[in-house]
């Protein structure tokens, strides 16, 4: 599942990318791709634990 995340945002990426070079930009290739793009960030930045948590488990630890 680790690996999806990067392959989502890679992929969201070279679709915009690639949306974004052609004459007639094609809207609709364009949004999937971000997306895309914008799930794989998502989807990785909820596994990173905020930092009032980090703090509530330093000062939980303290007491202890």
């Amino acid at each position: 599942m680790k690996y999806l995340n990067y392959i989502l945002i890679i992929t969201g990426a070279v679709i915009a990318m690639y949306a974004k070079t052609g004459i007639e930009q094609n809207q609709y290739i364009l949004i999937g791709g971000i997306i895309m793009l914008m799930l794989g960030v998502y989807r990785i930045s909820r596994t990173i634990p905020s930092k009032q948590d980090k703090e509530e488990d330093i000062h939980d630890s303290e007491i202890e």
